[in-house]
């Protein structure tokens, strides 16, 4: 039995929520998103909380209420409070900046490395090593945070790389000299 999915999502004030058939759209003073939920799962609003059911217990259908609760729940954080994803640049010479919509990465290459933010996700560098993304819609904030750490993920030798402020890199130990 679904925990999560049986647990209902208040609706804050200044959000709203519209349920048409299966589409479900959320909008707050970060913006708008929308999603399509299963066509087992029945969405319905009651007051001010969204209810999340499921035709039976079948399998499939345990695992697709609470993914359907969850998905709804972060859309409705995402529309009031948003998504953060804060990474570490480490490396003698790495540096990162932004160059209007373009995070600009020198990271040990011959070149430089660019990326253009998507739609909807802010990108911003408090310092010449730190990269904040954040949006409204959890699955794009990481997705762009997970490429941007693709393109020059830690090593565990001396630790050079972008990770995320949060990680902890296993760290080995180099090369045993002569004795």
């Amino acid at each position: 039995m679904s925990r999560i999915g049986l647990k209902p999502i208040t609706i804050p004030a200044g959000v709203d929520v519209n349920v048409n058939g299966t589409t479900v759209t959320v909008k707050g003073p970060n913006g708008t998103l929308s999603m399509d939920a299963h066509p087992n799962m029945t969405v319905s609003i009651e007051g001010s909380e969204v209810i999340v059911s499921r035709p039976n217990d079948d399998k499939e259908n345990r695992s697709l209420h609470g993914l359907t609760r969850t998905l709804i729940h972060n859309m409705v954080v995402g529309v009031t409070e948003g998504f953060k994803k804060n990474l570490e640049v480490n490396g003698v010479g790495y540096r990162v900046q932004m160059q209007g919509n373009k995070l600009v990465m020198n990271l040990g290459f011959s070149h430089q490395v660019t990326m253009e933010a998507p739609q909807g996700i802010k990108v911003e560098c408090p310092s010449a090593n730190a990269i904040v993304i954040s949006g409204a819609d959890k699955q794009m904030v990481g997705q762009f945070a997970a490429q941007v750490r693709e393109k020059r993920p830690p090593e565990p030798y001396k630790g050079k790389g972008i990770k995320y402020a949060e990680e902890h890199i296993r760290r080995k130990e180099g090369k045993a000299g002569k004795k």
